[in-house]
């Protein structure tokens, strides 16, 4: 009876060697591509001047994609230009010597003042040995030295006006004051230069341009965006998990997307899973609308790879496949 019984048992355990070494059978669940866009707008509102960028081509990072109308903010930027050549003549002024007319006058009248000087010494000297000799009062001597004496008063105020027209005209005070006008239009221009400026968007990176909303000559709000821009990688796998395979799911697993028409199955990696479900039941759980909880699941596929998928397009995921290095 036991001799019997042994073949049966060898196929027994053959039959269950066989299911250990085959491979658990992949999970498949369904989903759609995902797209995150990179809205370009204006930080102030205005009327489009032009728009240089078509839906469904590629812009450049740097290029133009769109200008408003500039005209009031480069108004400003002129006026600013102006402040600061302004300010900086009065600096100008206010720093440099007098002119070379009024310096040659000053400079003739102090060469009179030293001849006058001259000529009261030579006076004051005779009146000096004449008053020894007793011929000259002492009244006169002493008008000779006042005349010696204010003829050197005279031309020392002609050396200080000279020396005083070779140096700045205005004081410190006042060349501090007009250079910090001068500090003050430059800030006023960079202002009115950044206002400008933002009225020219270019293209924060390469990419493609996914829509537009505006044509030239029409109004833009305020924040409102103009361009949308689809970045290379920044499409994304969608897809919903049951509640009963959830604890399949984890951040960084690599899983595949399939798609009608794909050459090929996609790699990607789980990089969201939302800890909400996504269908609640409104009433309380039992095992049976626990079956209708699913969670959603966001994976994240290579530049390449996301190149041959569009937004909207359904799929089929897939876990329990072998990892792709090339997917980060």
């Amino acid at each position: 009876m036991g001799t019997d019984l042994k073949p049966w048992a060898a196929g027994f355990a053959a039959l269950a060697l066989l299911g250990c070494e085959q491979a658990p059978l992949a999970t498949e669940y369904q989903g759609y591509v995902e797209v995150d866009l990179v809205d370009i707008g204006a930080a102030s509102a205005g009327r489009l001047r032009s728009l240089d960028v078509r839906r469904g081509t590629t812009v450049q990072a740097g290029a133009l994609m769109f200008q408003f109308d500039d005209t009031t903010e480069q108004a400003s930027v002129t006026q600013a230009q102006a402040g600061i050549l302004g300010a900086q003549a009065r600096v100008d002024n206010l720093i440099g010597a007098r002119r070379a007319p009024e310096i040659q006058a000053l400079e003739a009248q102090a060469r009179g003042a030293n001849a006058a000087v001259e000529l009261s010494r030579l006076q004051l000297d005779q009146a000096e040995r004449l008053s020894k000799s007793g011929f000259v009062s002492q009244a006169r001597l002493e008008e000779a030295r006042a005349t010696y004496a204010r003829d050197r008063a005279r031309l020392a105020e002609a050396q200080a006006q000279i020396a005083n027209a070779a140096g700045a005209i205005g004081r410190n005070a006042e060349v501090k004051a007009a250079r910090a006008e001068v500090d003050a239009a430059q800030a006023t221009l960079i202002q009115a230069q950044w206002q400008r400026d933002q009225k020219r968007v270019i293209a924060p990176q390469t990419a493609l341009v996914y829509e537009t909303y505006y044509s030239p000559s029409e109004w833009v709000p305020a924040g409102v965006p103009v361009v949308s821009l689809l970045p290379p990688g920044q499409l994304k796998l969608r897809f919903f998990v049951p509640e009963a395979d959830l604890a399949k799911v984890q951040p960084g697993q690599p899983v595949e997307a399939r798609c009608t028409g794909c050459p090929r199955p996609i790699a990607a990696r789980i990089e969201y899973i939302s800890p909400r479900p996504e269908y609640t039941p409104p009433i309380i759980y039992s095992r049976t609308t626990r079956a209708k909880l699913v969670f959603l699941v966001e994976a994240r596929a290579d530049a390449a790879a996301s190149a041959e998928l569009h937004p909207g397009q359904p799929i089929d995921v897939v876990l329990g496949v072998t990892p792709d290095p090339a997917v980060k």
